[in-house]
């Protein structure tokens, strides 16, 4: 059986590039027929992340069958993941998350979670000698995948292994750190295309904070002003999402890479709370700069508060 290998929904480009780079060493190394798959259309860096190494985008998965084999990466929450997952054949689960619990394996696997910046830092690892062989395409989606969720470097969830691997595969490369970041950044930037709503969903995750559903959205950007310029239709639609996905209220922080600071969307009291909580903001409009907040993972949903 073809061993399917995915991320998160929403998917980023690490949970866009690290399917395919596991698909290729569990094909060409370990010798076991795999394939990367989606699971919802990834946000615009990513597509042209794997454009730019000449990969098409996996096909989408809705769900999973019972007793298909899978590898989770990038994640190892069953929210995040197809609804028929705890009756799919898990056989690993390689991740950089906290552990949130909740899945349930047919018997005993391989599940490593490591307090990296990036899901491919891990695998790199994993890979021992055999990384050795990962053809320049492979590297190349490996060093994306490290400078996004690092934003080059900036994130406070970079580590001296995740910045090491990413300027070893450069070098291997012969490509500039700063001006492949900038053209990717470029890409992320560019959200022209997609409807508020489809902005508010791009890349979020849900969480709960005191009984309160949160659907946290994060737009990384270099031109925060084209998503501010926004705001009225934003907040209006966030209603709509909420109501849509099940969620109480939709946090949306527009994280400015360059000036390495987010801005809060507040359309009510209840967020206006949360800022000031969460953060020890001190809100009197409709957004709210959080300076030096960059990351979800390590800034946001740890501190959540109502």
């Amino acid at each position: 059986m073809t061993t399917l290998v995915f991320g998160h929904k929403a998917p980023d480009t690490d949970s866009t590039g690290a399917p395919i780079i596991w698909a290729w060493y569990l094909n060409d190394i370990k010798g076991r027929a795999a394939e990367a798959r989606l699971l919802g259309a990834p946000n615009t860096e990513a597509a042209f992340v794997a454009q730019r190494w000449g990969y098409d985008l996996p096909a989408l998965l809705d769900d999973v069958a019972d007793d298909q084999a899978c590898v989770i990466v990038d994640t190892n929450n069953p929210a995040e993941l197809p609804a028929n997952i705890n009756n799919a054949d898990i056989q690993a689960i390689i991740d950089h998350h906290k552990l949130v619990g909740g899945l349930e394996t047919k018997g005993p696997i391989d599940i490593t979670i490591r307090p990296l910046a990036c899901t491919v830092t891990v695998m790199h690892d994993l890979m021992g000698d055999d990384a050795a062989k990962m053809p320049d395409a492979i590297k190349g989606l490996m060093l994306s995948c490290i400078l996004s969720d690092t934003l080059e470097f900036r994130s406070p969830t970079t580590t001296a292994t995740d910045k090491a691997l990413a300027e070893k595969l450069a070098a291997e490369l012969n490509i500039n750190i700063a001006d492949y970041a900038a053209e990717m950044f470029a890409a992320k930037s560019d959200v022209s295309a997609f409807s508020d709503a489809e902005l508010l969903r791009m890349d979020s995750k849900e969480f709960t904070v005191s009984d309160t559903k949160f659907r946290v959205s994060v737009l990384e950007t270099t031109a925060p002003a084209i998503v501010l310029d926004r705001k009225a239709s934003l907040m209006d639609t966030m209603t709509t999402v909420a109501s849509e996905d099940g969620v109480d209220q939709v946090l949306l922080f527009v994280v400015d890479i360059l000036n390495e600071e987010a801005t809060l969307l507040v359309p009510n009291d209840l967020v206006k709370t949360v800022a000031e909580k969460s953060f020890g903001a001190s809100v009197s409009g409709d957004a709210v700069v959080l300076p030096g907040i960059m990351s979800r993972k390590k800034q946001i949903i740890p501190n959540l508060a109502v």
